[in-house]
């Protein structure tokens, strides 16, 4: 068959599309559908006046954590030994000692006390040995393994200029570098000292609050220091990222006061006991109250996909009932050309309907909801275009894998359910607490469900513990690849499609 003939049957399939009831009409409501929902999401939206901290890569951070500093002019360095690092989980009369993993207890040097400044820490942590991290979202590993009475760490920071240089020891005689890092627009004069830091302890059944202790040796100083003490403050309190921590028994404990809690510290010898909460990482999403994403304001998403799922089957299935098929063959003799026609008339129609309205829908929503006093987890420009356009293709594919169905089974009731089945129902139940994360992460990995990655905006850090669920907006597989995940489904309903539209007399 000619060019001439394929651009034939689109224009023919063209026609059909426009100048049948509701079809057109179906797809131009999906679209708006989702700028809808945009409007009214964001615009129901209940802000939340508490300030969020905002790292030096530009998104919310938690930053709360026990503070024992000093000024540091200049250049200089810090030395110290931790012999003892112990955790509670639960609320008082339920605390109980458990581990939890990223509990940390080391030195830090801070731009300012201020939550959300720019740092460079050397730790030892609860369940990942000795790590260095700076400007939140960097992570680096050192030495292995937990500290004890008898199996001491030491640990070393020191700066030169705008660098920062994390050591290790075992013994305060050999030393391991962990690594040197750059903080940008460092001043003259930073905090530094001892700090102590315990995110929730997060499981399969949620999160629970948690506070660590920590034991320090004497901390030896070089270069120019502040006279005077050690100055101990809760960096974070009251910030958008700090919650209530249970108190804890014994020296050292936290105080509670109201829904606030500030970490503690006490003598020990010629060192300190010091006790913290909260951590240092990029904020997990559950730790900013009435936060949102990009994606939240795209559930319209969800009803625009009802929309084009019957449109998709009905593309083909009302000419099998209005016993139309045959005069369409019948222009178009061969078949495998007829649903290539229809699958790039159906799916060039709904990205081209559907694009605009998303791509409205964003910055629309997101201008609402900021109005509104709700946090909006930022994404960038490239995300944002990745938003849009990746919806709208989510929303082409899932008509023209309607096509495939329907053009398979010939009856719009049946094929309609079956779409939803596959589509509908695995977003459904991905949304709702219904199923356990690990039945919800096999839902995104192997359903048409994997294409709603493309609206992902949350980042899974190794070094943060969270609640990686796609209901809190994490999706396992990347964009792209999520939407390949639908295209396979698509490109093999179609192939099945076509086989059956060649072997039976319709």
């Amino acid at each position: 068959m000619s060019d001439a003939t394929f651009r034939r049957l689109l224009r023919a399939e063209w026609t059909k599309f426009t100048t049948a009831p509701g079809w057109l009409t179906g797809t131009a409501a999906a679209a708006l559908m989702i700028v809808l929902f945009a409007v009214l999401t964001a615009a129901s939206a209940d802000g939340d006046p508490t300030p969020v901290p905002v790292g030096p890569h530009g998104g919310p951070v938690s930053d709360s954590f026990y503070f024992m500093h000093r000024p540091l002019q200049g250049d200089g360095a810090i030395t110290v030994a931790v012999t003892s690092l112990t955790t509670v989980v639960g609320g008082d009369p339920g605390a109980r000692e458990a581990t939890v993993p990223w509990a940390k207890a080391g030195l830090i040097i801070k731009a300012g006390a201020a939550p959300g400044t720019s740092y460079a820490a050397v730790m030892v942590t609860g369940g990942h040995g000795a790590r260095m991290q700076h400007d939140f979202v960097h992570d680096r590993a050192g030495e292995p393994g937990q500290v004890s009475p008898v199996a001491p760490r030491w640990l070393r920071l020191t700066r030169t200029g705008d660098t920062v240089t994390g050591e290790t020891s075992v013994d305060g005689a050999r030393w391991s570098r962990v690594t040197t890092v750059r903080l940008a627009g460092l001043p003259g004069t930073v905090q530094a000292g001892l700090f102590v830091a315990c995110p929730s302890d997060v499981d399969g059944r949620g999160t629970r609050t948690a506070a660590a202790t920590a034991v320090f040796g004497h901390p030896d100083l070089q270069g120019q220091w502040a006279q005077g003490g050690w100055e101990g403050e809760q960096v974070g309190a009251g910030t958008a990222t700090f919650g209530g921590y249970p108190p804890l028994p014994g020296e050292g404990a936290v105080d509670v006061h109201g829904p606030q809690m500030s970490g503690g510290s006490v003598p020990t010898g010629d060192g300190f006991t010091v006790t913290g909460a909260g951590d240092i990482a990029p904020a997990a999403r559950f730790e900013v109250p009435r936060g949102g994403t990009v994606g939240d304001l795209l559930f319209g998403t969800f009803i625009a996909l009802i929309a084009v799922s019957v449109v998709g089957t009905l593309f083909i299935t009302a000419e099998y009932r209005h016993a139309l098929i045959r005069t369409t063959l019948s222009a178009g003799p061969h078949r495998i050309r007829v649903l290539a026609a229809k699958t790039v008339v159906l799916g060039g129609v709904t990205y081209l309907t559907t694009l605009p309205a998303t791509a409205l829908a964003v910055p629309l929503g997101v201008r609402i909801a900021r109005a509104q006093g709700l946090y909006l987890f930022p994404v960038s420009t490239g995300t944002a275009v990745r938003i849009a356009l990746g919806t709208a293709a989510l929303l082409a594919l899932t008509a023209v894998f309607a096509l495939g169905v329907g053009t398979l089974l010939r009856r719009s009731a049946a094929a309609v359910t079956t779409v939803v089945v596959a589509v509908i129902l695995p977003h459904v139940l991905v949304l709702t607490p219904i199923l356990p994360a690990s039945a919800q992460r096999w839902l995104t990995l192997v359903t048409p469900d994997a294409a709603f990655a493309v609206q992902r905006t949350i980042i899974r850090y190794a070094h943060v513990d969270s609640i990686y669920t796609p209901s809190s907006g994490y999706y396992p597989l990347g964009p792209w690849t999520g939407l390949a995940v639908l295209a396979g489904y698509a490109a093999v309903a179609l192939a099945l499609a076509a086989f059956a539209l060649r072997r039976r007399d319709v």
